[in-house]
């Protein structure tokens, strides 16, 4: 059996700092079933750190806050991954950002392939905000910009 890896490869590192499409799955504070949820706002602080922000109200805060445990689905060059870890509150409200957002880290605990044998991924899933252009673009510089001072 091999080790379990516990840090972000170049090109995982790469991907996550290139505003990827991925899939938060945390423990539903309510019911206790696991949820999966699309989120935009996320890039690796390191090696061993991905942080993500998320919407004041959104449920996912209530579950990471109830259960720390949590994992990303990333669609990286060729595979899929999931990193699983345990998440932090970073910011309650990050400052700068026109609506309340809530910061969190994630300390990554293990990564894994989770792409069935025999395949690869050939494309990438990509994502657009059908929103005004110009304003998700200064949206998202000021949401990432108060991530990194958070």
């Amino acid at each position: 059996m091999t080790e379990p890896v516990a840090v972000l490869s170049d090109d995982l590192y790469g991907a996550l700092n290139e505003q990827p499409f991925v899939l938060l799955h945390t423990i539903d504070a309510e019911t206790g079933a696991p949820t999966s949820s699309a989120i935009s706002w996320i890039y690796a602080v390191d090696r061993a750190t991905l942080r993500f922000a998320l919407d004041g109200r959104s449920r996912l805060t209530v579950n990471m806050t109830s259960t720390a445990e949590a994992s990303v689905t990333l669609f990286a060059p060729g595979t899929v991954q999931t990193i699983h870890g345990t998440a932090r509150l970073v910011a309650e409200a990050l400052e700068d950002v026109p609506f309340k957002l809530v910061c969190f880290d994630l300390d990554i605990a293990s990564i894994r392939d989770a792409m069935f044998y025999g395949a690869r991924l050939s494309v990438r899933p990509e994502h657009e905000k059908t929103y005004d252009k110009r304003a998700a673009d200064k949206l998202d510089g000021q949401v990432f910009a108060a991530m990194k001072k958070a």
